[in-house]
């Protein structure tokens, strides 16, 4: 029987030869202490976006920029039929909607612009495909508005005058379920966008349906190296001039990931591209964001540190303050879901559904973090997109929708089994 000594430690780490009980106990509570801070620190900065930083983001005319003076592009592969449903919800007063595209493809109502095969810059990808339209299509508009190939409209009427709006992410169930949910797990935690017109750096960006003022897209460009160009964009532009943010109230509905494993990988490559750019920002927000990515990465082992703290408390010091602080940082999460719920109009008597899995929706998401950061990824997968939905199965499976806001064109064959 293996001696647990007066810290009562874990067996396991007694095995490490030629060290002291004594330290690795120290160590143990060191490690478990300064996890929790970090933790600590992030919630802790949430909730001030949330409930501080965020007051008044929606004092801003929403429609002081007219659909006349935004021009709108259309990024994809050769998604000719989920495109379509796209451009099908342009309101009708963008009469010059663009596609640009890697494939040449048939779209009624818009102009598709074919990327060279042979055209080469820095961005890559997405961003080369941006970049390429910045240089190769003229825009007599003030404002150039970025959509997905998977991006619905529903009552777009403008937009307000700033540098850079980001349109409110909205994600639709498709296929699997469970990533439907971790879906609305992130939107909770994207409350925090709300603030980010009070930071000169706003964390992150969804290029999804991002708007641009064109002037500054020129002086900036997209001709960098990186896979997350959304927020890189933003970073870089923030760096140059003192850019002014809005987050818009008209929603975007895109897909949710089809499966899991798309889901995972797509985490991992948002988490590799905050790393791979981090220099971008100033040193005062590195900490800030190194602290997001860590404690995303450790949030589904915050309950099992507590759960040590209970089993073996003479290995903590303050164990009983520990393990208190610990549940509470972990209740978050659920505050997250519960924000998600709110923004998708979920009935509250269904609430305790999502409320249980969220533990599941954690680890999804840490699983994508844990993995970009031991294995940090430069290139990526494009997530697949379905355009086997049609009208009636979008309304089934996402009974939030109006009948105004379902009005697309999405004629399509059957959709596949769930995950």
């Amino acid at each position: 029987m293996i001696d647990t000594g007066r810290h009562g430690f874990i067996p396991l780490f007694l095995l490490i030869p030629n060290v002291p009980d004594a330290v690795l106990a120290q160590l143990l509570s060191v490690f478990l202490w300064a996890t929790l801070v970090l933790y600590g620190g992030a919630s802790l900065w949430w909730l001030i976006q949330v409930f501080i930083l965020s007051y008044g983001w929606q004092d801003t005319n929403q429609t002081e920029v007219g659909l006349d003076n935004i021009q709108v592009r259309v990024l994809t592969i050769a998604a000719e039929e989920t495109v379509q449903r796209t451009v099908s919800s342009i309101p009708d007063e963008i009469t010059d909607p663009l596609v640009i595209a890697e494939e040449d493809i048939d779209i009624a109502g818009a102009d598709v612009h074919v990327v060279p095969d042979d055209f080469e810059c820095a961005a890559q990808r997405k961003g080369r495909a941006i970049e390429w339209a910045r240089q190769q299509i003229p825009c007599e508009k003030e404002y150039v508005l970025y959509l997905d190939e998977d991006t619905l409209l529903s009552g777009f009427s403008g937009l307000p005058a700033a540098d850079i709006i980001q349109l409110s992410e909205h994600p639709l169930r498709t296929h699997s379920r469970l990533t439907y949910v971790c879906e609305i797990f992130r939107i909770g935690f994207q409350f925090e966008q709300r603030a980010f017109h009070q930071v000169a750096y706003p964390a992150y960006a969804w290029g999804g349906a991002v708007a641009v003022r064109h002037e500054l897209e020129e002086q900036i460009t997209w001709n960098v190296p990186s896979i997350t160009e959304d927020t890189t964009f933003i970073w870089r532009a923030a760096a140059r001039t003192n850019i002014d943010y809005r987050l818009a109230t008209v929603k975007a509905r895109n897909q949710a990931p089809p499966t899991l494993k798309s889901l995972i990988k797509q985490r991992r490559r948002w988490v590799s591209g905050t790393i791979q750019d981090r220099n971008l920002l100033p040193r005062r927000y590195q900490p800030v964001i190194f602290t997001r990515i860590v404690t995303w990465a450790l949030s589904p082992v915050i309950p099992l540190f507590g759960i040590i703290a209970f089993v073996f408390p003479e290995a903590i010091p303050s164990s009983s303050v520990y393990l208190l602080l610990s549940a509470l940082l972990f209740g978050i999460v659920f505050l997250y879901m519960i924000f998600g719920l709110v923004e998708y109009r979920k009935y509250p008597e269904v609430w305790w559904a999502y409320i249980v899995v969220t533990p599941l929706a954690v680890l999804v998401h840490s699983l994508g973090a844990l993995w970009g950061i031991m294995q940090p990824v430069d290139d990526f997968e494009v997530t697949q997109k379905t355009a086997a939905i049609d009208t009636g199965t979008i309304e089934e499976r996402n009974p939030e929708l109006t009948e105004d806001e379902s009005e697309y064109d999405t004629k399509a064959e059957t959709e596949p089994d769930e995950n």
